[in-house]
Protein backbone atom coordinates (compact mmCIF):
# COMPACT_ATOMS: atom_id res chain seq x y z
CA UNK A 1 0.00 0.00 0.00
CA UNK A 2 1.52 3.69 -1.46
CA UNK A 3 1.63 6.38 1.44
CA UNK A 4 -0.98 9.48 0.14
CA UNK A 5 1.27 12.18 -1.15
CA UNK A 6 0.62 15.25 0.64
CA UNK A 7 1.54 18.44 -1.00
CA UNK A 8 2.54 21.84 1.37
CA UNK A 9 2.17 24.95 -0.44
CA UNK A 10 4.43 27.42 0.20
CA UNK A 11 2.55 30.77 1.71
CA UNK A 12 4.00 33.63 0.05
CA UNK A 13 5.16 36.53 1.99
CA UNK A 14 4.75 39.82 1.08
CA UNK A 15 7.72 42.56 0.85
CA UNK A 16 5.39 44.89 2.66
CA UNK A 17 4.76 42.72 5.68
CA UNK A 18 7.28 44.41 8.63
CA UNK A 19 4.31 47.12 8.15
CA UNK A 20 1.80 45.26 9.10
CA UNK A 21 3.20 43.20 12.07
CA UNK A 22 3.06 45.49 14.70
CA UNK A 23 -1.19 45.25 14.14
CA UNK A 24 -0.95 41.47 14.45
CA UNK A 25 -1.45 41.60 18.01
CA UNK A 26 -4.15 43.62 17.99
CA UNK A 27 -7.39 41.52 18.78
CA UNK A 28 -9.73 43.12 16.45
CA UNK A 29 -6.76 42.86 13.94
CA UNK A 30 -8.08 41.17 10.42
CA UNK A 31 -6.18 40.79 7.04
CA UNK A 32 -7.66 40.51 4.00
CA UNK A 33 -6.55 40.49 0.14
CA UNK A 34 -7.74 42.93 -1.81
CA UNK A 35 -7.60 43.78 -5.90
CA UNK A 36 -4.00 42.04 -5.55
CA UNK A 37 -2.81 43.78 -2.52
CA UNK A 38 -3.11 43.49 1.17
CA UNK A 39 -5.37 45.48 3.44
CA UNK A 40 -5.21 45.54 7.06
CA UNK A 41 -8.67 46.69 9.23
CA UNK A 42 -8.73 46.95 12.79
CA UNK A 43 -12.08 46.92 14.74
CA UNK A 44 -14.19 46.47 11.13
CA UNK A 45 -12.45 49.41 9.99
CA UNK A 46 -9.92 49.87 7.28
CA UNK A 47 -6.61 51.03 7.71
CA UNK A 48 -3.76 49.97 5.38
CA UNK A 49 -3.14 48.65 2.08
CA UNK A 50 -0.21 47.10 1.21
CA UNK A 51 1.03 46.72 -2.39
CA UNK A 52 4.52 45.46 -4.32
CA UNK A 53 3.22 45.73 -8.06
CA UNK A 54 3.16 48.60 -10.56
CA UNK A 55 3.11 52.28 -9.54
CA UNK A 56 0.96 53.84 -8.68
CA UNK A 57 0.26 50.14 -6.74
CA UNK A 58 3.86 49.80 -5.32
CA UNK A 59 3.81 50.42 -1.69
CA UNK A 60 1.92 51.82 1.29
CA UNK A 61 -2.17 53.77 1.14
CA UNK A 62 -3.49 54.90 4.70
CA UNK A 63 -7.20 54.61 3.92
CA UNK A 64 -8.37 58.06 5.59
CA UNK A 65 -11.21 60.69 4.07
CA UNK A 66 -10.56 63.94 2.32
CA UNK A 67 -11.37 66.18 5.73
CA UNK A 68 -7.91 64.41 7.01
CA UNK A 69 -5.93 65.16 4.23
CA UNK A 70 -4.57 68.64 5.19
CA UNK A 71 -3.53 67.52 8.45
CA UNK A 72 -2.02 64.07 7.51
CA UNK A 73 0.08 65.99 4.44
CA UNK A 74 1.43 68.97 7.20
CA UNK A 75 2.37 65.85 9.19
CA UNK A 76 4.29 63.53 6.24
CA UNK A 77 5.29 65.22 3.27
CA UNK A 78 5.92 62.47 1.43
CA UNK A 79 2.26 61.20 1.70
CA UNK A 80 0.33 62.09 -1.48
CA UNK A 81 -2.84 61.78 -2.61
CA UNK A 82 -3.49 58.26 -4.89
CA UNK A 83 -3.48 58.74 -8.15
CA UNK A 84 -6.95 56.46 -8.78
CA UNK A 85 -8.16 56.44 -5.38
CA UNK A 86 -7.98 59.56 -4.61
CA UNK A 87 -9.34 59.87 -1.33
CA UNK A 88 -6.48 57.93 0.03
CA UNK A 89 -2.81 58.95 0.83
CA UNK A 90 0.01 57.02 -0.92
CA UNK A 91 3.56 56.92 -0.60
CA UNK A 92 5.82 54.50 -3.48
CA UNK A 93 8.62 52.27 -1.60
CA UNK A 94 10.77 53.53 -3.80
CA UNK A 95 10.30 56.89 -1.81
CA UNK A 96 13.87 57.82 1.14
CA UNK A 97 11.17 58.52 3.72
CA UNK A 98 8.97 55.54 2.52
CA UNK A 99 9.95 53.92 6.16
CA UNK A 100 10.00 56.39 8.05
CA UNK A 101 6.51 57.48 6.82
CA UNK A 102 5.20 53.82 7.38
CA UNK A 103 6.50 53.41 10.81
CA UNK A 104 4.81 56.90 11.36
CA UNK A 105 1.70 55.93 10.02
CA UNK A 106 1.11 52.20 11.91
CA UNK A 107 2.28 53.86 15.36
CA UNK A 108 -0.63 56.64 14.51
CA UNK A 109 -2.75 53.69 14.37
CA UNK A 110 -1.49 51.75 17.48
CA UNK A 111 -2.58 54.86 19.16
CA UNK A 112 -6.45 54.77 17.92
CA UNK A 113 -5.69 58.24 15.67
CA UNK A 114 -8.96 59.22 14.33
CA UNK A 115 -7.64 60.88 11.20
CA UNK A 116 -6.97 57.21 9.73
CA UNK A 117 -9.08 54.49 8.91
CA UNK A 118 -12.65 54.30 7.05
CA UNK A 119 -15.92 51.82 7.65
CA UNK A 120 -16.07 49.94 4.49
CA UNK A 121 -19.21 50.39 2.75
CA UNK A 122 -21.63 47.10 3.54
CA UNK A 123 -22.03 44.24 0.09
CA UNK A 124 -24.69 44.65 -1.76
CA UNK A 125 -26.74 41.08 -1.86
CA UNK A 126 -27.38 39.27 -5.16
CA UNK A 127 -30.86 39.22 -5.99
CA UNK A 128 -31.89 35.98 -6.69
CA UNK A 129 -34.32 35.21 -9.34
Amino acid sequence: MKTPRIEIKAVKSHPLDWLLEPLENKPAYLRKKMFGCEAAYLGGRLMLVIADGEEPWNGLMIATSREHHPSLLLEWKALKPHPVLGKWLYISQNHPQFEKTGTAAVKCILKNDPRIGVDPKPRKRKQRL
